[in-house]
């Protein structure tokens, strides 16, 4: 098969030919841009899934539909080292100049209201040289968004751009990747902010996606942010949305698969997105001529699975200390000797009891908090409920054991 036409795109975030399975999410984010846009009341929305099931690429396609319909957008990504107000500038600055306001009095009122959001983060007697300038040439508007507690800021920040929205018949959208790495003051003043647009009916909406554990976080913080927000679980595709991904990329190019090859790639992939393209990738490349077959799959597999080894699991397990690293395969370990007794179902994410984790290294639970908080926060596991803690990625439990 020629290389050069091959369709499949196993990149971070990059968007595959084909966003199959995903036409509920799409669908319900259209009623909730129309219904804010004429003041109805809705909420804003949290995406949560496992790494490698296409948020990020979800993401993106929802603010491609509020750009479409004229909306202001901006994006960010969140950071475990850095703070809200910066970014959020960034994205809103976009967002007001997206708008169009026919006034350029109020456009610049509202601009500098976001300078002053933005250089608050400098505190109020830094010198001019050590206030960051987020590219907005108005004024900042003293008074206003800059009192240095950000809950109270961002409120009258987002009040001034939803205004502004609103004066026009448009709305704002802020897409927030990676949502569970804000900060707790960050956390509590976005649900802060998100409760008063909803109360005040102005057309502000946070779009955020994150891990499966964002909802606790945000519970955490704000104990109405369970009714506050359209919590959407994204997860591994079924299998005829799976077959669509790979197939219909492929019938553009007048290429096939039988039906056996796309029962073996279901099986090899599991239905995860990123599984899918890049076996999808290895298996066009490494095929002779269409109709693309099992024997072609078998022949490309070990291809597929060395890319992933290195740029899916292998980045993520060299961002752990040797300590973490044990930790990471005691779990994997437990899963196993959990399925071999027999009293629970595993699944994929190889979710254990933290009991079981330090059984197997032998070592008392609260000596290896350490380890286990740290892997937490660099997202590489996560707790779902108490006493329990899983990979926050699909069959690395496997790598592991495979590494092994």
């Amino acid at each position: 098969m020629d290389p050069i036409r091959n369709p499949y795109a196993p990149g971070a975030g990059q968007r595959p030919p084909e966003l199959a399975g995903r036409d509920d999410q799409l669908t319900a984010f259209g009623v909730v841009l129309e219904r804010v846009s004429k003041g109805r009341p809705e909420r804003s929305i949290v995406l949560t899934g496992l790494r490698g099931v296409g948020k990020t690429v979800l993401l993106n396609a929802l603010r491609s539909a509020a750009v479409r319909k004229r909306w202001g957008t901006g994006k960010l990504e969140a950071r475990p080292d850095q703070g809200l107000r910066r970014p959020l500038s960034t994205a809103l600055h976009q967002a007001v100049r997206e708008l169009g306001h026919p006034q350029p009095d109020e456009t610049d009122h509202v601009l500098g209201v976001i300078r002053s959001f933005a250089q608050r983060d400098a505190g109020p007697n830094a010198k001019l040289r050590e206030q960051w300038n987020p590219g907005i040439d108005a004024p900042p508007v003293r008074g206003r968004a800059d009192s240095g507690d950000i809950e109270i800021d961002l409120v009258e920040l987002f009040t001034d751009v939803g205004g502004l929205a609103q004066d026009v018949g448009k709305g704002v959208a802020i897409f927030i990747d990676e949502m569970q790495d804000l900060g707790p003051e960050d956390i509590s003043a976005l649900c802060a902010a998100c409760h008063e647009m909803s109360q005040s009916r102005l057309p502000v909406i946070v779009v955020g996606a994150g891990l499966p554990h964002l909802p606790a976080v945000l519970s955490a913080s704000k104990s109405y942010s369970e009714r506050l927000f359209s919590y959407q679980r994204i997860d591994r595709l079924a299998r005829e949305a799976a077959d669509l991904a790979l197939a219909a990329p492929a019938e553009d190019e007048d290429a096939f698969y039988t039906v056996d090859a796309l029962a073996r790639l279901y099986a090899a992939t599991g239905g995860y997105p990123y599984f899918i393209q890049a076996y999808g990738k290895a298996v066009w490349d490494r095929a002779p001529v269409s109709p693309i077959t099992a024997e072609d799959v078998a022949v490309a597999s070990p291809e597929a699975e060395a890319e992933l080894a290195v740029g899916f699991f292998g980045s993520r397990f060299e961002r752990a200390t040797p300590g973490e690293r044990e930790y990471l395969r005691a779990m994997a370990d437990a899963a196993v000797a959990i399925a071999a007794a027999g009293e629970e179902e595993v699944d994929d994410i190889g979710s254990v009891p933290t009991a079981d984790v330090a059984a197997v290294l032998g070592k008392k639970p609260q000596s290896l908090s350490p380890a286990r908080d740290a892997l937490l926060k660099k997202g590489l596991i996560y707790s779902g409920e108490r006493g329990r803690i899983a990979f926050t990625v699909p069959h690395f439990g496997k790598y592991l054991r495979e590494q092994a």
